[in-house]
């Protein structure tokens, strides 16, 4: 006889130190599902009751989990500056449609050092007109850094928006020389 919650999707976390301070890594056995900037206390806990809403199970802290080992390798790498890519299996559930086929390009499109426009990327998912539908789907990603939704700037120059807020996209940037370090 199965057990109750057997089949029960398994979702496990930590928080990494970084660069531009704690991100909250969860994975699933499909592979990382979310990264959460600014990972501490309260913010920590909502990020943690929006997964488990989301997924259905409660997530469980394990920072020594297989399923979490190479992602936080791969991300210390990247803020070290030892690492440019991210080769890690991605758990995809929390994004679906439109949001997910951008955020799918982006990830293999948009090359480390490099930046692209909102309407550029709506244009390379055949969507010319959905700029705005773009910044919408940069804002629902679930796997910021990993999934590089920082390197999506306004077409005039100027930085945009972002969901980690905009001091931690121009930290990113310059850690990948688009912009450079921040005097302050």
């Amino acid at each position: 006889m199965d057990s109750p919650g057997q089949y029960e999707e398994r979702v496990v976390w930590t928080v990494v130190g970084t660069g531009v301070g704690p991100l909250l890594l969860a994975a699933t056995g499909d592979g990382l599902v979310n990264v959460v900037f600014h990972a501490v206390g309260a913010a920590r806990d909502r990020a943690l009751e929006r997964l488990a809403a989301r997924l259905g199970t409660e997530p469980v802290e394990a920072p020594r989990s297989p399923l979490l080992a190479e992602a936080i390798r791969q991300v210390e790498a990247y803020f070290a500056g030892g690492r440019r890519d991210f080769d890690l299996p991605l758990d995809w559930s929390l994004i679906s449609g439109f949001n997910r086929q951008v955020l799918r390009e982006l990830a293999v499109g948009v090359p480390f050092g490099q930046v692209v426009g909102y309407g550029d990327l709506a244009g390379r998912v055949g969507r010319p007109d959905a700029a705005q539908a773009v910044g919408t789907a940069m804002g629902a990603n679930p796997l910021p850094v990993v999934v590089p939704c920082h390197r999506v700037v306004e077409s005039d120059g100027g930085i945009g928006g972002f969901g980690g807020g905009v001091d931690t996209k121009r930290r990113l940037l310059a850690l990948e020389g688009v912009l450079p370090e921040p005097l302050f």
